[in-house]
Formats: structure tokens, C-alpha cells, sequence
């Protein structure tokens, strides 16, 4: 799908800036919305680039930069920080070998902080594009890991 038939999908009203910016990011497997795609998108719905620009920052789900097919997303928030997120991101980061913030020589994973995912009743939890996974230890994380990197062969 090309952004002009993302466009064709929503009125120009900019009630669906947001459904617009998902869409985009899910069309690409390096999900994001470059410089001119919001170009193109605030002229659609005739609305400011700074505009798009705020929204996108304020969403941790959206980037402006290239990222990996698959975005580990590691949740910070309090519940999962008591509960040991950063052995998580040590166990993700070591498994990947790759810096939290950065993406595998061969763009297949980025691996990035996130606000709440909404486990805080089983933390830790991080998210892999849309699939959500909680209670996580060193093990558990590995084995959804392993399931990834199995799936790509």
C-alpha cells in the first residue's frame, strides 16, 4: 500500500491524523513516517508539519526515523521498573546484540523504551509490534525471542 491509498481510506479532516500515522507506519516494514509522507499528509488535511510532528512524538508506537521489522517495545513505567524491567532490557539487548535505542545490523529488531502497556498487574511486560507479552523473566523473554528469530528463517 502507497501512502496515497492510506489517504484515500479517511476523510480530510484531522479527527484522523492519528489512524492516518499508524497506517503509514504499518505500510513499511521499517515503520515510519518520513519527512515527506507528513508533508504530504498535513497538506491532505491541511494542518501544520509541526503539527503531525507533535503527535508523533507524543506516541512512542510512531518514528520518524527507520526502525526494524519488529519493534520490542520495553515498558518503564513503575510496575514494571519495581519489577526488574531492566533485566528484561539486558536480557533483550544481550539476546539481539544491540544497545536499548538502537536496531540489529540486519533491521530485523529495535529495541526501545515505551510508556505503560497496560500489564501493571503482571509486570514486567513489553510489546513486539502489536503482541503484547507480561510476566516476563530472563527465560520467558528468550523464548519469545527465539520464537521471533525462527519465524524469520
Amino acid at each position: 500500500m502507497i501512502l496515497s491509498e492510506v489517504l484515500k481510506k479517511y476523510p480530510q479532516q484531522k479527527d484522523y491524523l492519528l489512524e492516518i500515522l499508524i497506517d503509514v507506519d504499518k505500510m513499511k516494514d521499517d515503520h515510519y513516517v518520513s519527512e515527506s509522507e507528513i508533508s504530504r499528509i498535513a497538506d491532505y488535511l491541511g494542518t501544520k508539519e509541526s503539527h503531525i510532528c507533535s503527535v508523533m512524538s507524543f506516541y512512542t508506537l510512531l518514528s520518524t526515523e527507520p526502525r526494524g521489522k519488529y519493534i520490542i517495545q520495553i515498558c518503564k513505567d513503575v510496575p514494571c521498573y519495581l519489577n526488574d524491567t531492566f533485566n528484561v532490557v539486558d536480557t533483550v539487548c544481550d539476546f539481539l546484540g544491540v544497545d536499548m535505542g538502537g536496531t540489529t545490523e540486519d533491521n530485523l529488531f529495535s529495541v526501545e523504551f515505551t510508556a505503560c502497556i497496560g500489564c501493571c498487574d503482571d509486570a514486567p511486560a513489553m510489546r513486539i509490534n502489536d503482541t503484547t507479552y507480561n510476566g516476563l523473566s530472563k527465560g520467558k523473554v528468550i523464548t519469545i525471542l527465539e520464537g521471533y528469530k525462527e519465524d524469520i528463517k
